[in-house]
């Protein structure tokens, strides 16, 4: 069940934000999504008048390391993404749409570009198996994991949603979170851009040579 409603807020009616509830079960159940946008929009990205901080999340990588957000990724090109390895749809699609895009960059480029993806379920996702899931992607891909209400908090400076996973009427674990994915500016390090989940390959492959210049795509 898909719902379309359009925020009061003026922050919010300018981002294109979706809330998820993905099931770790078969396919049969289709996520819950709820869809704040800006009325008459067709762009896949949506540029803030005003950008957000990056957030201040000093979280741990696959290697098991402290990764701090903001200073590993100062000054450079950065996607962010909220979202967790047993998602049976938006988060895997979502990553490798990026990851399909990013290839058609130059080596200088790839190698400058920062892609983050932040687990909503850190209990199950952790430094191994957050690793051995983005490695099937894209290996250049910064995968981070924590504390749950360090995350959910960090998000939660982006507009984006999180939920602590749970238990559904079945028994299957489902996380519930936004799926918007933030571009940050090399030059300000203000996440300036939002894409949604129905942001394609096509769209990030002709945005990324921009966002890396830090410019509007």
């Amino acid at each position: 069940m898909r719902k379309k409603t359009f925020a009061a807020a003026a922050l919010l009616a300018a981002a294109s934000l979706t809330l998820t509830a993905c099931g770790s079960g078969d396919d049969s159940n289709s996520p819950v999504s709820v869809v704040s946008e800006e009325a008459g929009s067709d762009k896949a990205a949506t540029i803030l008048d005003q950008p957000f901080e990056k957030p201040d999340l000093v979280l741990t990588d696959t290697s098991g390391k402290k990764y701090d957000l903001r200073e590993q990724t100062k000054g450079r090109p950065t996607l962010i993404y909220f979202g967790y390895t047993h998602c049976p749809d938006v988060c895997p699609l979502t990553m490798n749409n990026i990851a399909v895009a990013k290839k058609q960059l130059s080596k200088a480029q790839q190698d400058e570009l920062r892609v983050v993806f932040v687990t909503t379920d850190p209990d199950r996702d952790t430094p191994a198996a957050l690793g051995k899931w983005l490695k099937g992607i894209d290996a250049q891909v910064v995968g981070l994991t924590g504390d749950f209400a360090t995350i959910q908090a960090g998000a939660r400076t982006l507009g984006i949603t999180i939920e602590p996973p749970h238990k559904d009427k079945n028994g299957k674990i489902v996380s519930t979170h936004g799926t918007q994915v933030v571009a940050f500016s090399p030059k300000t390090d203000g996440g300036y851009v939002l894409y949604g989940e129905d942001a394609t390959v096509d769209d990030y492959t002709k945005d990324l040579p921009k966002l890396i210049k830090g410019e509007n795509p």
